[in-house]
């Protein structure tokens, strides 16, 4: 239980944006379990957020993700940038944790003092990212990151979640797999910015780039759109440094696309949608806080299950009820 001063949480707050990584990662642990007092924290940090790029990589298991997100550090390191990265995973069905670990995808930056890595579990919330994700997105941002960067869980095509968090959005495509005309057929391509054809050393590779490049172009045209998604080839992931290709190309593709936010004035339009969505989800979890208050040490949640499975009522009408109670016209 954190005890607050006559400033609020000052202490905390100043620690993390001094950049200490111990207090970044007691607040993040604290958002992922829910703790009472982040909602006051938060408050607290918010003024001091929204300095760093927020770049979302996306896309099926299996295309190369962590390789690539570790390629990007070791570049934006040697560029004297402060990075942060948010890894997304499956949760244990024990714990509630997160199964993999970012220590073992990014072993050669974890004594770098100028990397922060950060798994967090998804805890079986849809959409590829995970409810804790945007408050420790203002967390690290507040501890002084230049760049964070979020993986999402990469399970399936149901990613869209990482429009309502990053800035650029990276969908990651492997040429051979199907992942081209998945991304197709699902619409995901529908919330990328940029594209990389990772693993572009396998065969079919130039067919695969050609393709994405005319279907790209064409679905621009017909929806008048006025950024064309670059497609990226790149080599992630090599026994040879000399074979990793491609790493610079997708930084400047990074740097274009938020030039054009800004000279575009799209910027404010997807901080907007943005914070739209963080109120969704304040509101929503503050909701579910009030009803589930209302509801401890009482034996009304364990009857409304029961008469719902002998068909006695229905969810939709326990709901309503609940709410009705916890919220009095």
């Amino acid at each position: 239980m954190l005890k607050r001063d006559e400033n609020g949480y000052g202490k905390l707050v100043r620690q993390l944006v001094c950049g200490d990584m111990r207090t970044a990662a007691r607040l993040i642990t604290m958002a992922e379990n829910g703790a009472t007092e982040m909602n006051g924290l938060m408050k607290e940090i918010y003024p001091h957020t929204g300095k760093a790029m927020v770049i979302g990589i996306t896309g099926s298991g299996g295309a190369g993700k962590s390789s690539l997100i570790d390629q990007l550090i070791y570049q934006y390191r040697k560029l004297g940038k402060r990075v942060g990265v948010i890894a997304v995973d499956p949760s244990s069905p024990f714990s509630g944790g997160a199964v993999l670990g970012d220590r073992i995808r990014f072993q050669r930056h974890t004594r770098d003092e100028g990397v922060y890595l950060r798994s967090l579990a998804s805890r079986g919330y849809l959409g590829g990212l995970a409810r804790a994700t945007t408050d420790a997105v203002r967390i690290m941002d507040a501890m002084g990151n230049d760049v964070l960067i979020i993986e999402t869980l990469g399970v399936g095509q149901d990613e869209i979640d990482i429009v309502h968090v990053a800035e650029t959005r990276v969908l990651v495509l492997t040429p051979g797999m199907g992942d081209d005309i998945q991304a197709m057929k699902a619409g995901t391509m529908e919330i990328a910015d940029i594209i990389v054809l990772n693993k572009f050393d396998l065969a079919g590779a130039e067919s695969c780039l050609r393709t994405l490049e005319a279907t790209l172009s064409h679905r621009m045209t017909r929806e008048h759109r006025d950024w064309l998604p670059p497609v990226i080839p790149t080599i992630s992931c090599s026994t040879q440094d000399q074979e990793i290709t491609g790493i610079g190309g997708l930084i400047t593709g990074i740097e274009s696309h938020q030039s054009y936010l800004t000279q575009s004035r799209n910027r404010e339009k997807v901080q907007e949608k943005r914070i739209e969505h963080e109120l969704g989800l304040i509101l929503k979890n503050e909701v579910e806080k009030l009803v589930f208050a209302g509801l401890k040490g009482s034996n009304k949640k364990h009857c409304l299950i029961k008469s719902i499975m002998m068909k006695e009522r229905d969810p939709y009408s326990a709901v309503e009820e609940l709410l009705s109670d916890a919220i009095p016209k």
